[in-house]
């Protein structure tokens, strides 16, 4: 396909049937990380014979590319939508990948935190944001019938990721959705340590990812739909709900965020309401 001779290979590892699409896993030497690559799309049926919009999705702390594909139970919605699904791994990997000191889950492999890293030793592999932003969305247009319309999601860390991606790049992303999002990681426990990790101690730096920062001052934002669950453990201290939802009506822009009674962090609760989030992404991505 279209510039596909440019760009280096991507090699299937698995692929099983589901919901009349095709759920594949793939692999890749990545230029941005400096380390091999896996990540998994699901291809609805509609992929057969044309080329379908695609969902990236963005998962948390200590996740891989496989917890959403088998666990939220979004492949139905997709089948139906003809959407396809791109989820990515939510670090680089590999033996000489730096990793966090006492081997903590909140910092180092499973939680890039999808920022580009400035600070020794993890600058060199710790570009996740240009890896989402721009390597990944490359190689998969040009080797997958995708068209070029885009929406982004994600949960957790990969909430953070979804909206800071989506507030930076609106002619990217036709729509931003998230799951108990960190939205405000500047002045969150969390995101202190892995901003001082990954950026160093100067917070100025800080701002470029912190959607609620970011949201008050947005000049153009795409549509945004965020569920945060009242009994989630990580509500409110870590999760800082009540700054995105002060900055939204501060800017007055077109987002909507839900606070849903009862439900707690784990994939249940998106199990709950991911079809929703694919039904409001596909009213854009159409």
């Amino acid at each position: 396909m279209t510039n596909s001779q440019a760009l280096p290979a991507i090699t299937k590892v698995s692929e099983q049937l589901c919901f009349g699409g095709k759920q594949i896993r793939y692999k890749h030497q990545s230029a941005v990380l400096h380390c091999d690559m896996q990540f998994s799309v699901f291809l609805p049926p509609q992929a057969e014979t044309a080329r379908v919009p695609a969902l990236y999705w963005l998962s948390g702390l200590t996740c891989t590319d496989e917890n959403f594909s088998s666990k939220a139970g979004a492949q139905q919605f997709a089948a139906k939508l003809g959407i396809a699904l791109i989820i990515p791994d939510t670090s680089p990997r590999g033996d000489d990948v730096p990793d966090d000191e006492n081997a903590a889950y909140d910092f180092g492999l499973g939680a890039g935190f999808y920022v580009n890293a400035t600070q020794a030793p993890f600058s060199k592999h710790y570009q996740m944001y240009d890896y989402i932003v721009s390597e990944l969305p490359k190689l998969v247009e040009a080797a997958l019938p995708l068209t070029e319309k885009r929406a982004i999601s994600g949960h957790s860390m990969g909430g953070h990721g979804a909206l800071v991606i989506g507030l930076r790049n609106p002619e990217r992303y036709c729509s931003i959705s998230a799951f108990s999002p960190i939205c405000n990681p500047a002045n969150s426990p969390w995101g202190i340590k892995a901003f001082n990790g990954y950026l160093g101690e100067d917070r100025s730096q800080w701002q470029q990812y912190d959607a609620s920062l970011l949201l008050r001052d947005a000049k153009k934002v795409a549509p945004i739909l965020v569920d945060q669950g009242s009994a989630d453990n990580f509500y409110p201290e870590q999760l800082r709900t009540a700054s995105l939802v002060e900055a939204a009506s501060l800017n007055d822009v077109n987002a909507e965020i839900r606070l849903q009674p009862g439900y707690d962090h784990s994939y249940y609760f998106i199990a709950s309401f991911i079809g929703e989030h694919l039904h409001f992404h596909a009213q854009y991505l159409k």
